[in-house]
């Protein structure tokens, strides 16, 4: 039996080894004191920043990052799902899905407008997903060199 809930503070070794996984992915790392602040923020009911992660026969295999933000072009907030991630031996089992579901939910608890992410254009996997679960926009993603 599978279970999406909120992050606790006893989940932080399992959601550290989850989160360096879905870093691995992106082929990145970040330093200790990210982590540290990271599980912080996300522990924080003042902070923006939620976590959920999925719970299949009491072991965590799976977590999401939403960051609640302001948006110009409406009254509302809106929900950015940062980060989704489930184990690979756990992929297919419809993990990703409710994770993304409970992130739908979240956000129409807070009041939020919209969820919206962002993937690599070669993470077809997760395409094949984003793409029965919302709408993919025309927007191109800049930042900063």
């Amino acid at each position: 039996m599978t279970d999406i809930r909120p992050l606790k503070a006893q989940d932080e070794g399992d959601w550290r080894r989850l989160w360096a996984d879905y870093l691995a992915f992106y082929e990145t790392t970040r330093p200790d004191s990210v982590f540290r602040a990271t599980f912080t923020r996300l522990l924080d009911a003042a902070e923006p920043m939620r976590g959920l992660v999925a719970v299949a026969d009491g072991r965590v295999v799976g977590l999401a990052h939403l960051i609640f933000h302001r948006h110009c072009w409406s009254e509302g907030d809106t929900c950015y799902l940062q980060d989704l991630y489930v184990d690979q031996d756990m992929r297919g089992e419809g993990l990703g899905r409710k994770l993304i579901e409970a992130c739908y939910a979240e956000a129409d608890a807070a009041g939020a407008v919209t969820v919206y992410w962002m993937t690599q254009e070669f993470n077809y996997a997760a395409r094949m997903l984003y793409d029965r679960v919302g709408v993919r926009t025309p927007f191109i993603k800049y930042q900063r060199p």
